[in-house]
């Protein structure tokens, strides 16, 4: 199975370390293109004019958006973040909606804090939630 790999990039190493699980299961997978730079380089998610210049040089919208369309999954890394339990940012919210829309497979690490704006949202595509259990993912 293709299975691309998206989520906050505060969690890019994690993306990475989870590319490596689903990797020795067979899988093949796909990141985001620049995230090295961050996994290198945390700080860049503390200054909005240096991701916007990474995010624009590298088109990364567009160049997520083609993983995705050429994947049969999506596995979101929805650690905690800024005391939300499986956050989701604006970015994930979109990748979903289009990965729904794809008619991909969408899993998401841990569940979400229904108290958010987006649970409704979130609920009525149906992820599949894996609690770090890769072996969910068929």
């Amino acid at each position: 199975m293709i299975i691309t790999i998206g989520g906050s990039m505060v969690f890019a190493k994690e993306q990475v370390e989870a590319k490596k699980v689903l990797e020795n299961k067979g899988h093949e997978v796909l990141l985001t293109d620049n995230i090295e730079e961050y996994v290198n380089s945390p700080s860049i998610k503390q200054s909005y004019e240096e991701e916007l210049r990474i995010s624009l040089e590298n088109d990364i919208m567009m160049s997520f958006f083609n993983k995705l369309a050429k994947s049969d999954a999506f596995l979101v890394c929805n650690y905690d973040k800024k005391g939300i339990k499986g956050y989701l940012g604006t970015s994930v919210l979109m990748e979903m909606g289009l990965a729904y829309y794809l008619n991909k497979k969408i899993f998401l690490l841990y569940d979400i804090d229904r108290t958010q704006g987006y649970a409704l949202e979130v609920d009525i595509i149906k992820p599949t939630v894996i609690n770090e259990d890769y072996s969910k993912i068929k």
